[in-house]
């Protein structure tokens, strides 16, 4: 019998037993650390998967505060109460109305009136439409065919469904709705992670108590602050300090570009009129910079102040208040007793002009103008007009005529000349106001002689041998070379003022013999009256021409709001030219310009003579005409006058200009306005004396 052979048990080789072994380790160990991994850190892993952006935001701080000289101040921040949104990343339209529904029920709108009356809350037709879509959306879409959609665009199709809403299906609202769309339509302004006011105007306490308590409810909104600029002063000086654009308004549409390359957010409050628009990037401030740590789903999980936020500096100006309100109440007076006394001649005197500025400094010390609105016997600001409105100044800008005779060539210091009626062959005659006779410069500046003038216009044209009833020989480069010598002094150009806009007056297009007569006495060309005070101080400051200047130093801000922080930037005196004269030339207008306030003969000696602190200057009268629109004409003067004191030192210098006077003069308006002028300012500086 066979015995069969038992099969062997298949045994695994040792080697393969030590790889199973090794890949079970593996295994438990991938397995612990998995358990780690989910059990102890899930947590604190999910969220920084969930952690998938930063983004940032910058909050808006209070602008810098302005004060005069003296340190009062002029322009405050008021805090307001603010209702602000702010959106999240992924906020669709749906959801914005969401929120505004509920943010109706605690806040009140503007409710505004269109043209018939009808309360509207400022809303359009389209925010009409966009509201019945988002209540209809289903009913929207089914008014396109699929063939529309296919072709459209998201946009395309978005504008058709509103187009295809009818104006039946928007009518009827009630007033409330109009509001949730008004505060929709100011929500749909807001840029992701960009607070946005919707309501910042009116904002009653309880309104702001509502929407604090219950900002659970309202996500994005926020209960917070604004600002809005206070003037402790009122309306004195209103004008040059301009204005500011509100939250709403943003930042000025047509110079988006330059505010947005500068760090500009759309809804930042910027300076859009005078110092405000000037010092703009000085008041701004430093604005707060946040970071927002958004997960996914766009929700904020962390946030953090990674630039503190700073107001903006403040503004100390060169004007006195002080004088700048006793300036205003002057100007009013005075044009008011001139119309007053006589209505008849003087029924298109409206305005009356002044710039009180230290010579040797450029700081403008008071600057004002005042408009008489006869419709409603009420007087208006009207300051700006200093600086952007032109008038023929008359023989004020002699001193100007005479240094450009003796710096031709075409007379010496003390030359002499007959003052008698002027007769060119075909033209009127011209004459002084009266026949003086023999007179020299200095008394031809004393006595505001326009022959003189007229001799030294001829001079320069080429022609030394003026024969009554001649023709003149006459280059007509010598005009553009007498207007070289006025620009010397700021005339006819700009002074340089720190303000956005100023003029330059006008120029005549003529350049004629007869008309550089005319230019020669002040009566053709135009000149503001910020040019003359230039002028005039250019003269007192011994032919150096400075810069007028509002800005007298910038300090930083500082934490408790009764104080002045450290000085951050001076202003120095910025010298434009020096006069391509010789001294002595100036010397001798100087004399001429004392003797018409100081001596005997001089046109407003008696005004000055008496006066202590020993003023000089110039009158000046500009004859022209009005043609109205019936084909009328009226005959009127210009009235000016410019001056300085003291005449061997001086400390301040001005100019006044009064438009429209009657004829004949019946009130000397600007002398007794430059009069007054120098009495308050030396007033307030003996004061300013006694109290230190």
């Amino acid at each position: 019998m066979v015995q069969k052979k038992k099969k062997k048990k298949s045994q695994l080789p040792f080697r393969l037993n030590i790889l199973f072994f090794i890949v079970f380790l593996l295994f438990s160990v991938l397995i612990l650390q998995l358990g780690v991994v989910q059990i102890l850190n899930g947590e604190e892993f999910q969220a920084e998967i969930d952690k998938t952006e930063n983004d940032y935001t910058e909050i808006p701080v209070p602008r810098g505060k302005m004060y005069d000289r003296n340190h009062n101040l002029i322009v405050d921040n008021n805090p307001l109460y603010s209702i602000t949104y702010t959106p999240a990343k992924g906020i669709q339209a749906k959801d914005r109305l969401n929120v505004a529904e509920k943010l109706a029920t605690y806040i009140s709108m503007d409710p505004h009136e269109d043209k018939d009356g009808n309360r509207d809350y400022g809303v359009s037709t389209r925010n009409k439409k966009e509201y019945w879509y988002l209540n209809n959306t289903e009913e929207a879409r089914s008014r396109l065919t699929d063939k529309e959609i296919e072709e459209m665009d998201n946009a395309e199709e978005y504008n058709t469904m509103l187009d295809r809403i009818k104006e039946e299906e928007i009518k009827g609202y009630s007033e409330k709705q109009l509001e949730i769309m008004a505060i929709k339509k100011e929500m749909d302004k807001a840029m992701t992670l960009t607070p946005q006011v919707i309501k910042n105007e009116n904002v009653t306490p309880k309104e702001f108590a509502r929407v604090a308590e219950h900002l659970d409810v309202l996500p994005g909104v926020n209960a917070t602050t604004d600002w809005d600029r206070e003037k402790p002063y009122g309306k004195t000086f209103s004008n040059f300090i301009g204005t500011i654009t509100s939250q709403s308004q943003g930042i000025l549409a047509e110079k988006e570009e330059y505010y947005l390359t500068r760090g500009y957010s759309r809804n930042d409050r910027v300076g859009r009129s005078g110092l405000e628009e000037q010092y703009e990037n000085i008041l701004r401030g430093r604005k707060e910079k946040i970071q927002y740590t958004t997960n996914k789903s766009g929700k904020v999980v962390e946030s953090e102040v990674v630039v503190e936020g700073q107001r903006g500096k403040d503004l100390i100006l060169t004007i006195d208040m002080e004088l700048q309100e006793e300036l205003n109440k002057i100007l009013r007076k005075e044009l008011k007793t001139a119309i007053q006394k006589a209505p008849a001649k003087n029924k298109y005197l409206e305005d009356a002009l002044a710039v009180v500025m230290n010579p040797q400094t450029g700081e403008l010390l008071a600057v004002a103008g005042q408009h008489y609105n006869r419709d409603d016997n009420e007087f208006e600001n009207a300051g700006l007009k200093s600086l952007y409105a032109g008038h023929p100044p008359g023989s004020a800008v002699k001193g100007a005529t005479v240094l450009s005779g003796y710096e031709s060539g075409v007379i010496e210091p003390g030359q002499r000349f007959y003052d008698a009626p002027i007769k060119i062959a075909g033209t009127p005659e011209k004459s002084s106001y009266s026949n003086l006779q023999w007179v020299n410069d200095l008394d031809a500046l004393r006595q505001s002689s326009n022959v003189y003038m007229f001799y030294i216009a001829m001079r320069m044209g080429g022609d030394f041998n003026y024969q009554r009833n001649d023709k003149l020989k006459f280059d007509p480069a010598a005009f553009q070379e007498m207007r070289n010598y006025f620009s010397q002094f700021g005339l006819g150009v700009k002074t340089g003022v720190d303000f956005p806009y100023e003029s330059t007056g006008y120029k005549g297009p003529n350049p004629q013999a007869g008309n550089l007569l005319d230019f020669a006495i002040g009566q053709y060309d135009t000149y503001t009256t910020l040019q003359l005070a230039q002028y005039v101080s250019t003269i007192a400051n011994d032919g150096y021409r400075v810069q007028p200047h509002f800005m007298k130093e910038i300090r930083m801000p500082v934490p408790h709001e009764d104080e002045l922080g450290s000085v951050y930037q001076s202003k120095n005196t910025n010298f434009l030219n020096k006069i391509v004269m010789d001294d002595n030339y100036i010397e001798r207008v100087q004399e001429g310009f004392r003797q018409v306030y100081q001596e005997p003969g001089g046109t407003a000696a008696g005004n000055f003579a008496d006066k202590d602190y020993r003023a000089a200057g110039k009158t000046g009268t500009a004859e022209y005409t009005i043609f109205h629109e019936n084909g009328s004409s009226t005959d009127t003067e210009n009235h000016s006058l410019v001056g300085y004191a003291p005449y061997d030192n001086p400390e301040v210098a001005f100019a006044v200009v009064v438009p429209h006077a009657g004829i004949p003069n019946a009130h000397p308006t600007s002398k007794l306005i430059g009069e007054q002028i120098l009495d308050t300012y030396f007033d307030l500086q003996e004061e300013e004396t006694e109290e230190e």
